[in-house]
């Protein structure tokens, strides 16, 4: 597991990631449950990304990041899962070290991506209902991809500074990874080096990203609450909010859990706890989100009903 590097200490080559430390017929269990989750994650993501692919009715701004959505929240899943369901049934719970840094990188990458996603999202929102007249111009398509591209961009570099900064630290002695994947928080715990500009960084500039997506987020849907309440009659108003309601719902659990995870002093860290609220944005959020926007929207429920139509005639 280690190299010995001075006489004082040894350099860590791998981590183990401790994951849920259960019986072995709970971790059985457990895998199932996961198993079953993940299954979900794929069908319902790229389900909802074949549909919006294929109708013509779903070719809008929303439906474009919304495929963005279930793209991202499907390689982040694929990022964590696999390797956390092979662990439940593997006594060698081992990562490598580099195995460790990609699996942080992309986690990180997609987790800022996404929240990023949601904030453009909100932004169409804005657009398609206080700029009505306004919104093919300014919602154009080279708008809404380079949207998509800065998002990407965005949460690339945020994901560049953490990891930079995370694996220039040594890791000595101590290599269990609290945790079912290589998350930033427990693998500072493990550092013999000085890690206060790391937390500095996790805190300030990591909720930073999260809280400036919320700001616009707020901001947008500040606007639209006004623009909607001028709405006569009362059903107008309601038609208007129940097209922002699925990302509503969205943005409340996935940017609520993230904001708590790594806005907290380093001093308030739980393992256990922040294992619990993980599951959240790495597994149920990715299961919730396709079947929050096509359980609460007509344009999604109409083409898959028409996509089950043309598959019954044709067979």
């Amino acid at each position: 597991n280690m190299e010995l590097i001075e006489e004082n200490y040894t350099l860590v080559i791998e981590f183990i990631l401790l994951g849920f430390p259960t019986h072995p017929e709970l971790q059985i269990v457990l895998f199932l449950v996961f198993l079953m989750l993940y299954g979900v994650i794929l069908m319902g993501n790229i389900g909802l990304i074949m549909l919006i692919r294929i109708d013509s009715c779903l070719q809008t701004p929303m439906y474009f990041f919304l495929s963005n959505l279930s793209f991202v929240d499907l390689c982040y899943s694929s990022v964590i899962v696999p390797k956390m369901l092979a662990n439940f049934l593997s006594e060698n719970k081992s990562i490598s070290y580099y195995g460790c840094a990609l699996q942080f990188y992309f986690s990180c990458t997609f987790a800022d991506t996404e929240s990023f996603i949601l904030a453009a999202m909100a932004y169409d929102r804005y657009v398609a209902i206080c700029k009505l007249l306004l919104y093919t111009v300014v919602m154009s398509r080279d708008t809404c991809v380079w949207l998509i591209v800065l998002s990407y961009i965005g949460g690339n570099m945020s994901s560049l500074v953490h990891k930079s900064f995370a694996f220039i630290l040594k890791y000595c002695d101590k290599n269990v990874i609290n945790h079912f994947f290589c998350d930033l928080p427990p693998l500072l715990k493990l550092s013999c080096t000085d890690t206060s500009v790391n937390e500095w960084l996790l805190s300030m500039y990591g909720s930073s990203v999260e809280i400036i997506c919320f700001i616009i987020i707020i901001i947008s849907y500040y606007f639209i609450r006004l623009s909607v309440l001028k709405i006569r009659p009362s059903s107008g108003r309601k038609k208007a909010f129940s097209t922002c309601a699925s990302h509503l719902t969205s943005v409340a659990i996935y940017q609520g859990t993230l904001l708590f995870i790594y806005s907290r002093p380093s001093s308030l860290y739980s393992p256990n706890t922040d294992k619990i609220i993980s599951v959240f944005y790495t597994i149920v959020i990715p299961v919730l989100n396709p079947l929050i926007y096509s359980l609460r929207n007509k344009d999604v429920k109409d083409a898959a009903k028409k996509a089950l139509r043309s598959k019954t005639d044709s067979s």
